[in-house]
């Protein structure tokens, strides 16, 4: 997609980056819940080298994108879901808790995608394991391109993918 498909939602949900410029990833995502997803069955999304033509699109171009940070490709990962928003990723109705709800979890890369609401809207930020946030001003790590994504046909709210 092109920066000048750019819908005005997309431009929204960016816009509520700035005042989440505090957040923090929060100190327990590791018990927060690996949800089954087509994705987390998978184990890992292919290497940089593979034909990703069978997956579903968002998959081809997280694959595509993630080339771009690591050359041989994403690597391992996991859907992660805190407690609180559980109820809402299963009925899959984007009816999110403020804060931070959902993590994509790059294990090989070291990195967490998260998606955190504030009020009822997504914003994307990108987490080192140890918790500095590292969301880029441009490219594969930057809530643009999160966002660029997360307006698949196959989201509702920032949440991708289809559950098991």
């Amino acid at each position: 997609m092109s920066r000048t498909a750019f819908t005005a939602s997309t431009l929204f949900l960016l816009s509520g980056a700035a005042s989440l410029a505090a957040a923090t990833l929060p100190d327990n995502w590791r018990e927060w819940t690996a949800v089954q997803t087509p994705l987390a069955k998978i184990g890992a999304l292919p290497g940089c080298d593979a034909d990703a033509s069978s997956l579903p699109g968002i998959y081809q171009r997280t694959v595509g994108l993630y080339c771009g940070v690591r050359p041989e490709g994403p690597g391992t990962v996991r859907v992660l879901v805190s407690d609180a928003a559980l109820p809402a990723y299963h009925f899959r109705n984007g009816d999110f808790p403020n804060g931070a709800q959902t993590a994509l979890h790059l294990s090989d890369l070291g990195v967490l995608m998260v998606t955190t609401y504030e009020n009822g809207a997504p914003v994307y930020q990108v987490f080192k394991e140890d918790g500095e946030e590292i969301t880029a001003d441009d490219g594969p790590l930057s809530a643009e391109v999160c966002a660029q994504c997360h307006i698949d046909a196959s989201c509702v709210n920032g949440q991708c993918g289809a559950l098991e």
